[in-house]
């Protein structure tokens, strides 16, 4: 068992991270605050000098994940001014993030439910704030003629659906790397979006 100490920041990353991997394993439905004590070598009382319920802690990682989701996009897509780049690089970070943070992005998707209605909405606003970029992006496309007239919406929907899928069954030691899975995923998301001929 590993023991930390009852206080500090160490800590608390101790016990986000042992939250991730009880519920990715687990459920959250099934996670008690005994056990998550025991997993990081606290007393269940000393838990609650960093959370106060199951729902706290769903929630504190739910917006930790999204919020540096958002600084890190955000950091990517820095400087970079043509629209296209701006689309191929979002899918890029999206699909690099998302092989290394696959219990995270679960966790996300599948307990979004086990939220309760207040911090449904927050965690909620925090996706859409995401959604927002690459919407943005493909209205400054389109605006720009770079691509044909689209609904941005629905196609930045279903490009997060797609990219968001190699969660499900990426390995690291499976036949292709990082690099290649990223390329063949952003060939495919360009290929099914409506480019002018001139700009093909």
């Amino acid at each position: 068992m590993r023991t930390v100490g009852s206080r500090g920041p160490k800590t608390m990353e101790a016990i986000m991270a042992a939250g991730v991997r009880l519920i990715y394993e687990h459920g959250y439905d099934a996670l008690t605050l005994r056990q998550l004590a025991r997993e990081v070598g606290l007393q269940p009382g000393s838990l609650y000098n960093y959370i106060e319920t199951k729902q706290d802690l769903l929630v504190t990682l739910l917006r930790g994940h999204l919020t540096r989701l958002l600084v890190d996009v955000d950091q990517a897509l820095a400087g970079v001014q043509d629209p296209l780049e701006k689309l191929r690089v979002f899918v890029e970070f999206h699909l690099m993030d998302h092989m290394v943070r696959k219990a995270d992005v679960f966790i996300a998707n599948s307990e979004l439910r086990s939220l309760e209605p207040e911090n449904r909405r927050e965690i909620v606003s925090l996706r859409r704030a995401y959604e927002r970029r690459l919407i943005d992006t493909l209205d400054e496309c389109v605006a720009q003629g770079r691509l044909a007239p689209i609904n941005t919406h629905v196609a930045a929907f279903a490009i997060i659906a797609m990219v968001t899928g190699i969660c499900a069954w990426y390995r690291p030691d499976g036949p292709l790397t990082k690099a290649e899975l990223v390329r063949m995923h952003t060939d495919m998301v360009f290929s099914g979006l409506p480019i002018p001929d001139e700009k093909k």
